[in-house]
């Protein structure tokens, strides 16, 4: 474990979503390395924390990194889909103040390379939380082509999906995540800023670990919960992610949810959740982009429940 954390992304823009919250619960769904965590409960020093991870590697680190807040801090193991709902049960919905969401891989995952998650991993793993029953090796080795197809393209956005697929059948099974994108880079996408496995390992880890399953979850457990007063801040980093975030954050901000072939508003007209902060998403600055390049897809969406 590297002893210096990394910046989380977007960390000026989830300190002004969380600025005016002088008191009661923010949780943090996605705590990895506690950056984000660490930087809301100093800019908020009369608020408490709830943090959740499935990765014990970022609980244990996390748990040395936040003990100097004391008791504001809580830290939950385990998928924050499930844990949401524990802890929406748990305590006061009036005292839930924020919650904070980082979907995707983070950077703790991205450095360890014993994790599966780079391109240069000598293993195919991918798993968040390693007691997890499927992993990378499992999606690659043993899923049928058309299996492999749906993901590709519908994770990955990759065009040349079934001639991926044919490669992946033909040449496996592989062992490492560095055998699969050497042997697929020359079938993958060339020119943008990024490596040409990418998107191939994004859509892999995505179905590995359910991640859209589980924003979709997240989001249902939140406007269920109808929050009196709470800010939702969003971060995603692929486009299917942002557009979830995106259709939901209109949902809630309906007032008349009647169909519209109804000549005249039958429901009331008072179900709007609350308000859309941000209109476009937020997205890292020029000087963050430059510091931090895992910045770069990085689109925040913030949401104020007022019920």
């Amino acid at each position: 474990m590297q002893n210096i954390p990394h910046v989380p992304v977007l960390y000026r823009e989830v300190l002004e979503a969380f600025k005016d919250i002088e008191n009661g619960i923010i949780i943090d769904c996605t705590m990895g390395y506690g950056g984000h965590s660490s930087m809301i409960l100093d800019a908020n020093p009369h608020a408490k924390l709830i943090a959740i991870d499935q990765d014990q590697t970022a609980i244990d680190f996390s748990t040395k990194r936040l003990e100097k807040y004391g008791d504001r801090v809580s830290i939950r193991k385990g998928r924050f889909s499930s844990v949401i709902k524990d802890i929406l049960n748990e305590v006061d919905i009036r005292d839930i103040k924020g919650v904070l969401a980082d979907i995707g891989v983070s950077s703790l995952q991205l450095d360890q390379k014993d994790r599966g998650f780079s391109y240069e991993s000598d293993n195919l793993d991918m798993r968040m939380d390693k007691g997890a029953s499927l992993t990378a090796s499992e999606v690659v080795n043993e899923y049928s082509a058309k299996e492999l197809e749906n993901i590709l393209l519908e994770y990955g956005e990759l065009r040349n999906y079934k001639k991926i697929t044919s490669e992946i059948i033909k040449n496996r099974p592989f062992s490492s995540a560095k055998e699969l994108s050497d042997t697929l880079k020359s079938h993958m996408p060339h020119g943008k800023k990024i490596h040409p496995a990418t998107l191939l390992m994004q859509a892999i880890r995505i179905e590995v670990n359910d991640e859209l399953g589980e924003l979709k979850s997240l989001l249902k457990s939140l406007e269920d919960a109808q929050f009196p007063h709470a800010k939702i801040a969003i971060i995603s980093f692929h486009s299917l992610e942002d557009r979830i975030v995106k259709q939901t954050f209109s949902k809630w901000s309906k007032s008349c949810i009647c169909p519209q072939e109804v000549m005249r508003c039958m429901c009331g007209n008072d179900n709007a959740l609350g308000k859309i902060v941000t209109r476009k998403p937020i997205m890292a600055k020029d000087d963050e982009l430059k510091e931090n390049v895992r910045s770069r897809s990085a689109k925040m969406r913030v949401f104020e429940m007022d019920r």
